[in-house]
């Protein structure tokens, strides 16, 4: 849509219209029949603002600008997990890591609805609001994780976060676990409680451990960290972390491998490993993880009611046609659960996605994912990898990428240029 055109659009709809379609304040326009935003022409509807949503919505349009792209975003704002640890630290705010989603509209015509999806009808392709109906010719789905609260014996949904943050889900979460990290007393224990793979960020429970040891070494240096994890080992750059630790923080963090929380009392603060109880002065219980609620309602995840299987080259689901999920909801074969994954995989499902609508053959997935681990507020360390489809599955291409030799500050540059550019892309 040109910008003459979409002045145009703007003066015939009038001013509640424009309210709707940029995600500004005020009540949407809401048509009798109960659609949010009547359609008029192609249009494919993206749900969820993060990673992998804004991305999709922007390379649709870029792709084809006569589709109409629907992006419907509960937030006004997107807060990056990805660098939220150095928040939790000390070393970044969390305005750095925070963007708007004002630009995606006026810089490429993305029409962006700020509600909450309820629901999704796929035989009558509809996404369900709670301001109102969307229809669709094709969905994109990019919700993010939910929690399995539920496989944690005494997990109170409401009341446990507020004592025992996850912070796995960035922005007020952060916070908590950082202001109670600042109101802990010297000498006190940090507890970090990592579930069973696959989850969000593989590296990250152990970037959080190292954030927190750089606090606790410039304010509360005879405090310690335990990290109780489901896993036999450290999951991804293992022996790297266990040497920064040793260089910057010897004796203050202990691992211990397979040690699964399985029950919580956050009225004690303790965690329970069904072997010991173990109390803390800070506990960091990252839940198991899910697709979000909204991909268990719209009935887009497999028989482990986990997460959501998809078409390895388009991303279109297996369970629902014209729905195509993408990010941390779905099962991406090799690809880890991580924001650059889901940036790849959006940029691969939107031109595809704009293919199948224009009668066109898909193209094949290259798929790319970097991750950046801060061991302290300086240096870094990452890994990356290059992606294929072999036999209707993704792989790692062998001998592409790797896991980077040593600690580094150049690596700490690369990784804060990395996402500043990330963040830009997404927003502009």
């Amino acid at each position: 849509m040109t910008d003459i055109k979409r002045r145009d659009f703007f003066k015939l709809m009038g001013g509640a219209a424009g309210l709707a379609l940029a995600g500004c304040s005020g009540a949407p326009m809401v048509s009798s029949s109960g659609e949010l935003m009547p359609k008029t022409g192609r249009r494919v509807v993206v749900i969820g603002g993060g990673y992998g949503g804004t991305i999709a919505a922007k390379y649709v349009r870029m792709s084809d600008p006569s589709i109409e792209v629907v992006l419907v975003e509960k937030s006004k704002q997107f807060v990056s997990c990805p660098f939220s640890n150095l928040v939790i630290g000390g070393s970044y705010q969390l305005g750095d890591i925070t963007i708007g989603y004002d630009k995606l509209a006026s810089n490429h015509g993305v029409k962006v609805v700020h509600q909450e999806v309820t629901g999704v009808d796929a035989g009558a392709k509809k996404v369900v609001t709670a301001g109102g109906t969307l229809s669709y010719d094709r969905l994109i789905v990019s919700p993010g994780i939910g929690f399995r609260f539920e496989e944690l014996e005494g997990y109170d949904a409401k009341a446990t976060p507020a004592a025992m943050p996850h912070a796995w889900k960035a922005g007020e979460q952060t916070m908590i676990l950082r202001k109670q990290l600042e109101a802990m007393k010297d000498g006190g224990t940090a507890i970090i409680a990592v579930p069973t793979t696959p989850y969000r960020c593989p590296p990250g429970p152990y970037e959080r451990a190292s954030q927190m040891a750089w606090y606790f070494k410039q304010a509360k240096p005879k405090s310690k960290i335990i990290i109780l994890d489901a896993n036999p080992d450290i999951t991804s750059k293992g022996g790297l972390f266990k040497k920064g630790w040793e260089k910057h923080y010897k004796g203050m963090i202990e691992f211990r491998g397979n040690n699964k929380v399985v029950k919580v009392d956050h009225k004690k603060m303790t965690v329970d490993t069904g072997v010991e109880e173990i109390k803390g002065d800070v506990v960091n219980v990252i839940p198991p993880q899910r697709a979000a609620d909204i991909a268990i309602k719209a009935g887009l995840v497999g028989e482990d009611k986990k997460w959501c299987p998809v078409d390895a080259t388009t991303f279109e689901s297996t369970i629902a046609k014209g729905i195509h999920v993408i990010g941390d909801a779905c099962i991406a074969g090799a690809m880890p659960k991580s924001g650059y994954s889901a940036n790849s995989e959006a940029k691969v499902c939107a031109l595809n996605v704009v293919a199948l609508m224009n009668g066109k053959a898909p193209i094949g997935l290259s798929g790319i994912n970097t991750c950046y681990s801060f061991l302290t507020d300086k240096e870094a360390v990452s890994v990356a990898a290059v992606y294929k489809v072999d036999g209707g599955k993704i792989v790692s291409v062998k001998g592409a990428g790797g896991v980077s030799p040593d600690l580094s500050t150049l690596e700490g540059q690369y990784a804060r240029s990395w996402i500043k550019n990330i963040l830009v892309e997404m927003s502009t």
